[in-house]
């Protein structure tokens, strides 16, 4: 595995350097708040999903089901061509109500 670069491309090598940072005294860490209090907006917004989380939707959620049904009944609504799922769903929909 390539060793992962700590500077940006855009920084030069000389800037990079000229940089002087010193490290923080122990009574700065312990003066140090958490972010969440700080500037509780910015760290709401800065919450990452998990991989595969969905984040926040327009429409209402779909739910995945397993439904047996008969095979002409399939048939009839791909020879409709594509959307046929959605189709389907539209007409369980007016039915459901």
């Amino acid at each position: 595995m390539p060793k992962r670069k700590n500077r940006p491309d855009r920084i030069s090598r000389k800037d990079w350097v000229a940089v002087d940072s010193p490290a923080l005294t122990r009574e700065q860490l312990a003066a140090l708040k958490p972010m969440a209090e700080t500037l509780p907006a910015l760290a709401e917004a800065s919450v990452r999903r998990k991989r595969g989380q969905r984040g926040p939707q327009k429409k209402p959620r779909k739910v995945a089901v397993t439904l047996r049904v008969a095979e002409s009944a399939i048939v009839a609504y791909k020879a409709g061509g594509r959307g046929y799922q959605t189709r389907m769903a539209a007409v369980l929909e007016k039915h459901a109500h």
